[in-house]
């Protein structure tokens, strides 16, 4: 193991997190350096091989090194740093848990990831993260993930009965012992029933950065929410590039201890405590008003700023094209049919480029798996809250809608949360650190926080969620922040649709996107207002 990577002094009960460079740039450093020798050459492209001096006898090859290795460092120093952004490095990890993909790897824009989902694919209970804890406290734990991990079992047997009913709603003539009902209500089970399973269950992924963004990760991997799995995840990532790329550590900087973050020196100076967390909640719950999303800020002209923003496309004054007229060509699909493609090309699409200037600011509190599926939209960012100081002290969660169609299933659920915190709670009795008991929090956890959006990418985003097959806290949530723009917006949010309407309005056929996994029903032909949904 290289020297500047070190092996924490602890590590955790459970399988250790497996991390593999799967793919990577030839010379990914050599190819930083040649970006920005290029910047400033005369004689045309500097490639990678010419920084390395291949070719070359050794003494030479030596001298292009050390100069390699000088002007990275001056320029990483001068804050130089999109040269480091071009070079990849594909990861495939295992054995981490669901905490650290949505506090840490899936908490800001710069990735690409595709991880199991525990909505489609069951969930293994012996693939849990344990922390490092003493023979009692390990055994409270312990208990806790059964307890959970059974829950879990036991729900997704109990809810078929549910599922199998709302199922045979939408597809009135599916036969019910058939196999694709068979397998869709099992799925549907599951992914109902996986809301009492713990952040801690262990995911599997493929995790794809840039060099610039792994070396952010070194440097800030010991921050909350989970900073021990973060430095021992981490460390391994940047261990496997620096076998393949040694000269990195040219530029690779220590991480920041714990305690000296921000955020662990601001927390501590509040001297939070569970009583002002209570407060909190009870706050920021009432300021929603019944709602999943609230909106609360948004561009007050932004529709004469959309419609003035296409007229400049075009070079055209307000005689030539009204407000109505300008916001039409922009959303409306049988206009910009762009908006009718399965591909994405609005950032690619000069007129589409006017949605950008509109914003709007929603608060909402979804649960963590919700929000896992909700940050995968990192286009759309939010101001995420450290979980464990805020939900530890007692139950607070949120209940799945269809487990509220069975008033017994219904207690099971709110039974298997209390135990869930009943035993946090005695873990800090025990002295066993937040962060460490945190991983006993369900997925159903509340989440609470304020996200924001430009049109643009908030239309996209409400493309994507508005449709039925869409995870239904995000689906619910997606509803509720389009309903609200309507109000302030009506010319904006009458456009804000799921796929097959958008592309309904454009003639492209078929009208559903999903083939197989259409959802059952014609949204197309209903209006926002009249979207409802269980499953």
């Amino acid at each position: 193991m290289p020297d500047l990577i070190e092996t924490p002094s602890q590590t955790f009960l459970s399988a250790e997190p497996k991390v593999t460079l799967v793919n990577s740039f030839a010379k990914p450093f050599d190819n930083a350096v040649a970006t920005a020798r290029t910047c400033y050459s005369s004689k045309g492209i500097v490639t990678a091989e010419q920084v390395a001096g291949e070719g070359l006898d050794e003494t030479k090859q030596e001298e292009r090194r050390q100069r390699r290795d000088e002007l990275a460092q001056s320029i990483y120093k001068a804050g130089h740093h999109t040269t480091l952004q071009h070079a990849h490095f594909q990861f495939a990890l295992e054995n981490v848990s669901r905490q650290f993909i949505w506090s840490f790897l899936h908490s800001h824009p710069f990735y690409n990831s595709e991880q199991v989902s525990q909505r489609y694919v069951t969930v293994n209970p012996t693939q849990m993260a344990i922390p490092p804890l003493p023979g009692p406290a390990a055994e409270v734990y312990r208990k806790a993930l059964a307890l959970q991990t059974q829950a879990y079992e036991e729900l997704t047997e109990s809810l078929k009965p549910l599922v199998e009913r709302e199922y045979l709603q939408r597809f009135k003539n599916s036969d019910p012992k058939g196999k694709k009902v068979l397998v869709a209500v099992q799925k549907k089970s599951q992914e109902v029933a996986r809301y009492v399973l713990p952040v801690a269950a262990f995911a599997y992924l493929y995790h794809t950065v840039s060099g610039l963004t792994l070396l952010r990760y070194w440097r800030l991997c010991q921050t909350f929410d989970a900073p021990l799995e973060q430095r021992l995840v981490v460390g391994k990532m940047v261990e496997a590039v620096l076998q393949e790329a040694p000269a990195y550590k040219a530029i690779l900087e220590q991480p920041m201890d714990f305690a000296t973050t921000p955020e662990a020196q601001m927390y501590e100076g509040f001297h939070a405590n569970d009583s002002t967390h209570k407060a909190f909640r009870e706050e920021f719950d009432a300021s929603l008003g019944g709602r999943t999303s609230r909106l609360v800020d948004y561009s007050k002209e932004g529709e004469k700023m959309l419609a003035a923003s296409v007229r400049e496309v075009f070079g055209l004054p307000s005689s030539a094209l009204s407000d109505d007229a300008a916001i039409e060509l922009a959303l409306n699909p049988s206009k910009n049919k762009y908006l009718g493609e399965t591909l994405n090309v609005s950032t690619h699409s000069k007129v589409s480029r006017a949605l950008f200037h509109p914003h709007y600011t929603f608060r909402k509190k979804i649960t963590h798996t919700g929000d896992s599926q909700d940050q995968r939209h990192r286009m759309t960012p939010a101001s995420r809250p450290i979980l464990h100081a805020l939900t530890l002290d007692e139950p607070d969660y949120l209940v799945p809608v269809l487990l509220k169609q069975d008033k017994a299933l219904e207690r099971r659920f709110a039974e298997v949360m209390d135990q869930s915190w009943e035993a946090i709670g005695q873990l800090r009795k025990m002295g066993v650190p937040d962060e460490f008991a945190a991983y006993l929090l369900p997925n159903a956890v509340s989440v609470r926080f304020t996200e924001s959006a430009d049109l643009l990418n908030l239309h996209h985003k409400h493309a994507m969620r508005l449709c039925y097959n869409a995870q239904e806290e995000i689906w619910q949530a997606s509803v509720d922040e389009a309903q609200q723009v309507r109000e302030v917006h009506p010319r904006i949010g009458k456009w804000l649709l799921p796929p097959c309407t958008l592309r309904a309005y454009a003639g492209t056929l078929p009208k559903c996107p999903e083939g197989e996994r259409f959802c059952g029903v014609v949204v197309w032909k209903k209006d926002l207002n009249e979207y409802q949904r269980v499953i």
